[in-house]
């Protein structure tokens, strides 16, 4: 496994691992995604790559500045295929985060885990991270 950038090559298997974990996503819409991403100083999108099995998961975090806490490093999305579960694809792909972050001096790296998703909080757990809060998402489409 090779932990690397992600480029646009990689988005048929980013919109796969994404559909499959419930984030349904077209290759275009990868692509379209990706364009506005990659090369942006304050975002980071890696890539655990199988060499050969595609890809096993992928990861996007940004540097985020908040007027009420400062900067910090969020991880915005962290998906590993089922098949690489519990093979340290997810662990590397966190490292990778923490790297990007204190290579840009950051102090601190938030995650936010949806209730549902109960095997990825004992992982945030054993990767370091403490809960800090329980809240709700609300969500208001603009049409």
């Amino acid at each position: 496994m090779l932990i690397r950038p992600a480029t646009i090559q990689d988005a048929p298997d980013i919109a796969r691992l994404a559909t499959a974990l419930g984030y349904a996503s077209s290759t275009e819409d990868i692509v379209s995604r990706l364009d506005g991403l990659l090369g942006q100083p304050d975002r980071f999108v890696a890539v655990a790559d199988g060499k050969g099995e595609g890809l096993l998961g992928w990861i996007a975090a940004e540097r985020r500045l908040l007027l009420e806490s400062g900067e910090k490093a969020e991880i915005v999305g962290l998906i590993v295929g089922t098949d690489s579960h519990r093979k340290g694809v997810g662990s590397a792909l966190v490292t990778a985060v923490e790297d990007w972050a204190r290579a840009r001096g950051l102090g601190k790296i938030v995650v936010r885990s949806n209730e549902a998703r109960l095997a990825s909080h004992p992982f945030y757990e054993h990767q370091g991270f403490k809960r800090t809060k329980t809240q709700h998402v609300y969500l208001k489409p603009l049409t």
